[in-house]
């Protein structure tokens, strides 16, 4: 007994019963007197500690599962609160933070549980909401597009001190992203009142908010208008930068640069690998070597990923001696390689036709490098392999990713492999271990792809009843075929007279 009452001693006997004794039901809780006897036969502080925390956890989920069945679903958030405090067992639970917390996390979708729940908890006399129980209401609320209560939300925690430019960050972006980006000024506007500065970091979440939501011709004025009061910072130009490669008004971003340098703010390897990004993607090669060379000229050396992003998008425009001097370039330097690059490298020496090269990679340079592969990088060699005709070794590799242990297949990893079942004739056999493994052994749901994939190559392969199964399957997953999915099967059903099969397509193909 010397331990339990050591333990004792460093917790209180109240603050045992009180994180116990959560529910009046007694079906529902530990007895006092089974909990000391359970915490008397623990043999250590440690394991007396251990036993603790698992108590307070089972407590915890009881409490949950009993106000998730209390809860239903109500017509509105006062009805969810009335069937909470009309409960008599609901009645004897005590609200905690990590109890309100994870109620909010399961009703996210659910605007009107969460908030009946929020108001639940703050009736308690003995209970605050924490900040963080206010951010999480004010993103359901702002993501649900309910601003009105927003607002209320906002002005509680406005009353009780609690709002921080976290929490402003959240209004704004659920006002933006509903193109109300006029609030989100406003509640710029009004940060003293909510006890929060105009300052060069508020600012620049406003600037942020409002570029990422692509608002960035309206994010420039508002800087105009502001730096006048407030200095910008790098940060505020690099925003600038991102929203307008965002919106592809690259020029404008080159200008930004200018900009940059003309308030002594030095612009840093994010401000131009956002603009070499988004030459890449136009895939003005010509630009993205002169920024290149500018940078070595403001001794902004480029990192790994402005050279992955140029050595990918030289490589998907079919200039691949260009791709592969881009790895010649970055070896002269002292940039180190890493997963994505070695990926895009690989991927690289594939379309070359070089396969052994991509091996080499794979097998020697990366362990030389300590760089330890992933999903993406066994997807690429499996992919090359089977754009090769190279079966064998594709599923070779397949099953060295299964045996290192460092990583999971992916939904696209299966896809070239089944491709590769079409191509070969093999669908009855091989077609059906791939997706029993798929979906048995690591659980991959088959997406909008990944059906319309299988679809079509089954009724090129005069599957057409597999075809459709798989086709009903995937509407009761509520995933909606694309058009010429439903026409392709639509014609083949229709040759093997299945008129029950034609009907339900049909049907469904006029709600397109």
């Amino acid at each position: 007994m010397t331990i339990v009452l050591k333990f004792l001693r460093v917790t209180s006997m109240q603050s045992i019963y009180g994180a116990v004794v959560l529910v009046r039901d007694p079906s529902c809780i530990c007895c006092p007197r089974t909990f000391i006897s359970s915490l008397a036969n623990c043999h250590s502080g440690e394991e007396a500690s251990n036993f603790w925390r698992k108590q307070q956890s089972q407590d915890l989920t009881r409490s949950v599962d009993i106000l998730t069945a209390k809860i239903g679903k109500g017509s509105s958030e006062e009805d969810v609160l009335l069937s909470l405090i009309g409960d008599e067992v609901v009645n004897g639970i005590h609200p905690s933070q990590e109890l309100v917390n994870r109620l909010l996390c399961r009703y996210k979708d659910d605007w009107k549980s969460a908030l009946g729940i929020f108001k639940w908890a703050g009736l308690h006399t003995n209970f605050k909401h924490s900040q963080e129980s206010y951010d999480m209401m004010v993103d359901i609320l702002g993501r649900m597009k309910v601003m009105a209560k927003m607002r209320e939300i906002l002005e509680e925690m406005r009353q009780e001190n609690l709002v921080t430019l976290d929490t402003i960050a959240k209004v704004m972006r659920r006002f933006v992203g509903a193109k109300q980006w006029k609030d989100a000024v406003r509640i710029f506007d009004d940060l003293q009142f909510l006890g929060l500065e105009k300052n060069t970091e508020s600012m620049n979440v406003l600037l942020d908010t409002l570029c990422k939501e692509k608002f960035v011709e309206q994010a420039r004025e508002i800087y105009l208008e502001l730096k006048h009061h407030i200095a910008p910072n790098a940060h505020t130009f690099n925003i600038l930068i991102h929203g307008w490669c965002k919106i592809r008004r690259v020029e404008e971003a080159v200008w930004t640069i200018q900009e940059m340098k003309g308030y002594g703010c030095r612009p840093c390897v994010i401000s131009y690998s956002t603009i070499i990004q988004c030459y890449c993607q136009e895939q003005n090669f010509d630009r993205v070597y002169e920024l290149l060379d500018e940078m070595q000229a403001q001794n902004c050396s480029p990192n790994v990923v402005t050279y992955t992003t140029i050595m990918c998008a030289l490589a998907k425009a079919e200039k691949i001696d260009e791709a592969l001097q881009v790895v010649d370039r970055m070896s002269s330097t002292e940039c180190k390689p890493d997963t994505l690059f070695y990926n895009s490298f690989i991927y690289t020496l594939g379309r070359a036709g070089r396969i052994d090269d991509a091996m080499h990679v794979f097998k020697v340079a990366m362990p030389k490098a300590g760089v330890t592969p992933n999903t993406s990088t066994y997807n690429s060699l499996i992919s090359m392999f089977c754009y090769y005709a190279r079966e064998e070794r594709a599923f070779g590799v397949l099953k060295e990713m299964e045996e290192s242990g460092l990583c999971k297949p992916d939904i696209q990893t299966y896809h070239p492999l089944i491709k590769s079942c079409f191509k070969m004739r093999q669908v009855d056999s091989l077609l059906n271990d791939i997706l029993n493994d798929m979906i048995v052994k690591y659980h991959i749901g088959l997406d909008l792809s990944t059906y319309t994939l299988l679809i079509h190559g089954l009724c090129r392969a005069d599957r057409c009843k597999w075809a459709f199964d798989l086709f009903e399957e995937m509407v009761d997953q509520d995933i909606v075929p694309m058009y010429r999915t439903c026409r392709l099967l639509l014609d083949e059903v229709k040759q093997k007279n299945m008129y029950q099969a034609v009907e339900k397509i049909e049907i469904l193909m006029k709600k397109l």
